[in-house]
C-alpha cells in the first residue's frame, strides 16, 4: 500500500522529482539507472546467471526434436547465423500473416519444421532459445519497424498510452513523462526492451518481456492481456520502434 500510495502522489505532481530538472528524453537503457555492481553481473558472462538459460539453449539448438527428427541447426547451421536477427523481432511474419515475437516464431519453428509438441509461452525451452539467439544480436542496434509492422506499432502506441486499470493510468505517464524520477526509492526507467529475456533479481528467474507487460498491468490493477494476444504483440512492436537504435543487451539483468 506503501508503494501504491507513493506512485500515486509520484504521478499527480513533481514530489518525486530528483530536482527542478526537467527529464531529458534522450534514450537511456535501464543499464545505466544500475547500482555498479548490478551492471558489473551483467558485464560478466561468468556472473551473470541468465546464460544458464544460454547453455540449455545450445543444447537445444542441436537437438533432434519431434517426428521430422529435425535440430534448429539443421535448417540454420551454426547459431552464428543467427547475428542480428533480434534486432528485428517483433516483426511481421508472412507465415504466420501476423507480427510475432521472437518467442513466437520459435514455437512456430518448432511446430512446423520438427512437428513437435508446442511449448508454452514462458516456457523454459522457449525462453533459452530465445536468449541464445537474443546474444548472438549482443551490441547491435534495435531495427526501426517497416510497413508490415505498422499497423501493430500503431495499436501499440494507443495502447501504451490509454490509461487504464483501478488506478487510472498509462504506461506512458511513468516511461515517458516521469522517467527519470524517483518512484520508492528507485529510478523510473524509460522501458526500453533493449535485454529481453532478462534475469531480474526480484524474480530470481529469467523471464520475458509479456512476464514484465503482465507484472505492470497487475500492478496498475488492471487485467493483464492474454499470453500472445494481439495487444501483448503490438504494445512489444512499438517498443522496439520507441527503442530504435538502442543496442541489444539480452541477456541482460534487472533488479
Amino acid at each position: 500500500m506503501k508503494r501504491l500510495a507513493v506512485l500515486i502522489a509520484c504521478l499527480s505532481g513533481p514530489v518525486c522529482a530528483q530536482d527542478s530538472k526537467s527529464v531529458s528524453f534522450d534514450k537511456r537503457s535501464t543499464f545505466d539507472l544500475m547500482k555498479p555492481e548490478t551492471q558489473a553481473m551483467q558485464r560478466d558472462d561468468a556472473s551473470n546467471p541468465a546464460m544458464l538459460w544460454v547453455q540449455e539453449g545450445r543444447a537445444l539448438w542441436q537437438a533432434k526434436a519431434g517426428s521430422t527428427d529435425k535440430a534448429c541447426q539443421d535448417c540454420h547451421g551454426d547459431v552464428a547465423s543467427m547475428k542480428g536477427v533480434a534486432t528485428r523481432y517483433p516483426a511481421y511474419s508472412a507465415a504466420q500473416q501476423k507480427v510475432v515475437t521472437l518467442g513466437q516464431q520459435i514455437q512456430f519453428c518448432r511446430a512446423q519444421e520438427q512437428k513437435a509438441e508446442p511449448w508454452t509461452a514462458e516456457a523454459r525451452p522457449v525462453l533459452a532459445l530465445s536468449a541464445l539467439v537474443g546474444l548472438q544480436s549482443r551490441g547491435l542496434p534495435l531495427a526501426k519497424t517497416g510497413p508490415a509492422e505498422a499497423r501493430a506499432v500503431a495499436e501499440g502506441r494507443a495502447l501504451f498510452t490509454e490509461r487504464r486499470g483501478q488506478m487510472n493510468l498509462s504506461c506512458a505517464q511513468c516511461h515517458d513523462d516521469h522517467a527519470g524520477q524517483s518512484l520508492g526509492g528507485a529510478i523510473i526507467p524509460q522501458g526500453h526492451p533493449t535485454g529481453y529475456p532478462i534475469y531480474r533479481l526480484e524474480w530470481q528467474d529469467l523471464g520475458s518481456l509479456e512476464r514484465r507487460l503482465r507484472n505492470c498491468l497487475n500492478g496498475v490493477r488492471s487485467e493483464p492481456w492474454p499470453s500472445g494476444s494481439s495487444e501483448n504483440v503490438a504494445v512489444q512492436t512499438y517498443l522496439r520502434e520507441r527503442a530504435a537504435g538502442l543496442p541489444i543487451e539480452t541477456p541482460a539483468i534487472r533488479p
